[in-house]
């Protein structure tokens, strides 16, 4: 990790170079692949100190209910529909396969929060004062997630927002 540090964190202009990069290693390495943006979101584009590109962060809307991190917010229904815009899922996480180092995805994962509120704003003029994720659980651990201490708030239903007659079943 020492050796990639310091770290480039690029946002991809829409239309660049990078952006196109960006979008085809989640469309070729990410496990649910990448079809496009949608709503507010925000993609990062990681560089190791030689302009080698390591990883791809995207951050979109959050998930419209989550019991779990709902109840550990302590909202209710009117509540959650206020402030949702206030909260962001990091909807990909991508080290590109090739790459492999050491606690380098936790101190990513730090590195981008500690800018993605001012990034946000700058982008879309409201600060993010959470940021949500979804570790599938049959195929991780989370590991990186708990060493960037991130709180671990809860367990997903198994559904999806496209779940509306009860009868969808996705991983938890």
């Amino acid at each position: 990790l020492k050796a990639l540090t310091p770290l480039s964190i690029l946002i991809p202009s829409p239309g660049s170079a990078e952006e196109v990069l960006f979008h085809s290693y989640l469309a070729a390495h990410h496990y649910l692949g990448f079809r496009k943006n949608v709503g507010e979101n925000l993609g990062y584009l990681v560089q190791d100190r030689q302009g080698r590109d390591l990883a791809c962060l995207l951050f979109g809307a959050a998930a419209w209910k989550v019991e779990a991190r709902d109840r550990w917010i302590g909202w209710n229904d009117v509540r959650r529909q206020r402030c949702l815009t206030d909260i962001t899922n990091n909807t990909r996480f991508l080290i590109l396969p090739w790459i492999k180092v050491p606690h380098l995805a936790s101190h990513i994962l730090g590195t981008i929060l500690r800018r993605l509120s001012p990034d946000w704003q700058k982008k879309y003029g409201h600060p993010i004062h959470l940021v949500e994720t979804f570790v599938e659980k049959g195929r991780f651990r989370g590991t990186c997630y708990r060493a960037a201490n991130w709180i671990y708030a809860g367990e997903t239903k198994g559904r999806s927002r496209q779940d509306r007659d009860q009868t969808l079943i996705v991983p938890v």
